[in-house]
């Protein structure tokens, strides 16, 4: 989800979380700074919308106990830090006593789909947060306006894999296969449109 400009204010963990129960632009926290959340573009819905369904129904398919979020839902960084933060999906596959209904911690796959508001920053000072996370094992960032997804594994010391319009993605955290094509469902770009022209022909 793209993030405003830092909105310069430095604010306590309680009154952050206060304020999110209340105000109608999410924030994410990070060293006590809050940076606003402004909306995202059609692409960028469809394709949070695209991965999360995919994974909800693989998971409930085979009575899997993990949950799917998206959006709406806050991670916290650690649960002994002060960093939270709004992926676009992330799946939990553990309770931990201090979850709440409004944030978790521990995810096991994070998801973010790239905007060009946000892209230096998902790709450098935020998914070295991530990798922090000590139950993290895959971080995936989609592009919206080509078709290309990197997925980073912490098997492979966050080394990335980069998958196409024509590939099949196996997300080792959750067991979950996917098409990339699925992933760009209704999705409009031109490796969409070439891909479609292609496989009518």
């Amino acid at each position: 989800m793209p993030l405003a400009k830092n909105l310069g204010e430095k604010l306590g963990e309680e009154e952050y979380l206060k304020g999110e129960l209340i105000g109608d632009i999410r924030h994410e926290y990070v060293n006590g700074a809050i940076y606003a959340m402004s909306g995202g573009t059609e692409n960028h819905n469809l394709i949070t919308q695209n991965v999360s369904r995919e994974f909800v129904n693989q998971l409930k398919k085979r009575q899997s106990p993990c949950k799917t979020f998206s959006e709406n839902m806050k991670i916290r960084e650690n649960k002994d830090t002060t960093q939270f933060f709004y992926p676009d999906v992330f799946v939990i596959c553990d309770k931990h006593k201090d979850d709440n209904v409004y944030s978790k911690h521990s995810p096991i796959i994070i998801v973010e789909v790239l905007s060009k508001s946000t892209k230096k920053y998902d790709l450098t000072t935020k998914k070295l947060y991530y990798f922090n996370i000590a139950s993290l094992q895959e971080y995936v960032v989609i592009e919206q306006d080509i078709c290309r997804i990197e997925v980073f594994r912490k098997k492979d010391n966050w080394t990335s894999s980069s998958y196409f319009i024509d590939d099949e993605i196996f997300f080792e955290s959750i067991k979950v296969s996917v098409s990339v094509v699925d992933i760009y469902y209704q999705v409009e770009n031109d490796d969409v449109y070439s891909f479609l022209n292609e496989t009518n022909q």
